[in-house]
């Protein structure tokens, strides 16, 4: 099955007008979402064994959400009357079965329920709209409201939504009172915890980056320009939309549902430099890809770029799911700020994979000397005593050139290309633990950031000398980040990087800081001990 397809499209049009009915029947509360408690009610008519019904849910939930929309709830049915009918149930089974021939499951009891539930509005044709799917209560007001401190926990109805009541009620207080948002990252907004995973493509110029993404979606977006001289200049997320098109940055910075509000900091320089292509695809449904421009040698960087280039990735680097580094065999040097992008991926290890890139462009012999050559030229940059996972292949619409690799080169790009797909393909099932994972470090960031903050404010005099004490601590950060270290036992690797907390530090008085306040922190350390673990135990599978 193609990355990014789903079970659903192979539905019949009466049969998903069917599932509709059912959809709308188990959906107890109408909000386009089938929890745990509706789950067992409906799934148990089907009368299949409690660890046949847990394997069903776990397939039907791959990303790990909690709950089933109206397309997953379509893929739980099919495992169903797959199931039914004597097949196993597994993803492969789904993915391989012949849907179209596939009659609906046997439900005991389902037929009376639904004469006795009253007839249900007119919805949209299921034809129309494949992925139909009732909106979910909109969780927007949570942010925009000054008054929205308190939400009903009987509002939550997905992991997701009790990250975002969380952030509210108990993050989100302590990053205002200490400026978390000027020092570290900006508020997270409504957007941000709803964005589709994202992929970001690095490397230096005409290293494929544009033809990868062209390669995945089997067209070009709009917009895109490929050729061997720095073609790409700008930053292009490429997503999916209803049409075809291309949105200028400053549009996209600051529309309230695109997770892109926080790079309004970087300037209309930047935001000149960036654009949004959308595109209807099946593949950008799942995953959200940011083309990048090439990475510059020499002085040029510094010269030719008006705006923090570095900077820039690093605030995608913290948003994106995935980061692949091309290179390919003639563009193995590393230049300065190629060094620095690296350098400013740091804390997010475990999301870079490497691509080598055109390796059909070499023989055999030479490839290996390549291979070896990009290891040890990371080997100085990559600061990490573990091997990066490397893919080799040739990423392009072309047939690999045999004549350079021979047949044993086709076969082993051919494998590496699955592998790689594989890792793409997994990115939706995985980005709700990658929220949770995020949401998890930027709680200890932001309590971290509150300790420093507050000890700085406490060294502070009550009257005379202000200014003289404020450049003392400034200049001996590196000192006052240990003494806070050592005064709360906190791990010296979770510490912000002192040069860039020392510029922002420059434009405050640190006597208007806040105090510490011991019940924001209790309540932060609350959410991390016990909330959090509470929620994933709440919307767990059901069968467990």
């Amino acid at each position: 099955m193609e990355i990014g397809s789903s079970p659903v499209s192979s539905c019949s049009r009466e049969h998903k007008k069917i599932y509709q009915e059912w959809f709308s029947l188990a959906d107890s509360d109408g909000d386009g979402r089938i929890t745990g408690p509706d789950a067992i009610k409906f799934f148990g008519m089907s009368n299949l064994s409690r660890p046949e019904l847990k394997q069903v849910w776990a397939i039907a939930d791959s990303k790990r959400q909690g709950f089933l929309g109206f397309n997953e709830f379509v893929s739980a049915m099919q495992l169903v009357a797959l199931a039914q009918v004597g097949h196993e149930i597994t993803q492969y089974t789904l993915h391989n079965a012949d849907l179209s021939s596939l009659n609906t499951p046997v439900m005991e009891g389902l037929d009376i329920l639904l004469a006795k539930s009253k007839p249900s509005p007119k919805k949209a044709d299921p034809d129309l709209d494949v992925g139909y799917q009732p909106q979910a209560p909109s969780t927007v007001q949570w942010f925009s409201s000054k008054s929205a401190k308190k939400i009903p926990l009987s509002s939550v109805t997905s992991i997701i939504d009790g990250l975002k009541r969380l952030y509210i009620e108990k993050l989100k207080p302590l990053e205002v009172t200490y400026r978390f948002n000027d020092f570290v990252s900006p508020l997270l907004t409504n957007s941000d915890f709803d964005a589709k995973p994202m992929v970001m493509l690095l490397g230096q110029y005409s290293t494929g980056k544009t033809t990868f993404i062209k390669h995945l979606l089997r067209s070009n977006y709009p917009g895109a320009h490929i050729g061997p001289e720095p073609t790409t200049d700008r930053f292009v997320v490429v997503m999916s939309g209803p049409d075809e098109r291309s949105i200028p940055g400053n549009t996209i910075a600051v529309q309230a549902d695109m997770p892109y509000s926080g790079l309004t900091m970087f300037g209309t320089a930047f935001l000149s430099k960036f654009e949004c292509s959308q595109m209807p695809h099946p593949l950008l449904e799942h995953i959200t890809f940011v083309d990048t421009p090439g990475v510059l040698s020499g002085e040029k960087q510094r010269t030719q770029r008006s705006y923090d280039f570095t900077g820039v990735t690093s605030w995608f680097a913290a948003k994106c799911d995935l980061i692949l580094l091309l290179f390919d065999p003639h563009k193995l040097d590393i230049s300065d700020e190629f060094k620095r992008v690296i350098a400013s991926l740091r804390g997010h290890d475990d999301k870079i994979r490497v691509v080598l890139n055109k390796a059909d462009q070499v023989d055999t012999q030479q490839l290996m000397r390549v291979y070896g050559a990009l290891m040890w030229s990371l080997g100085k940059v990559l600061n990490t005593p573990e091997v990066v996972r490397v893919y080799i292949g040739s990423f392009n619409d072309k047939p690999v050139n045999e004549a350079a690799v021979g047949p044993l080169g086709k076969e082993l790009f051919e494998r590496e290309q699955d592998d790689l797909l594989s890792d793409l393909k997994d990115i939706p099932k995985k980005a709700c633990d990658r929220r949770i994972n995020e949401f998890v470090k930027r709680a200890r960031a932001a309590k971290i950031h509150a300790y420093i903050v507050s000890h700085l404010r406490k060294e502070m005099p009550a009257m005379m000398g202000k200014a003289k004490v404020q450049q003392r601590l400034i200049d001996n950060l590196e000192e006052e980040f240990a003494k806070v270290q050592r005064e709360y036992h906190l791990p010296i690797g979770d510490f912000p990087n002192v040069d860039h907390f020392r510029e922002v530090l420059g434009g405050y008085s640190i006597d208007k800081f806040e105090k510490l306040k011991p019940k924001m922190i209790q309540a932060v350390d609350d959410m991390l001990g016990y909330d959090i673990p509470e929620l994933l135990k709440s919307f767990r599978n059901p069968y467990e």
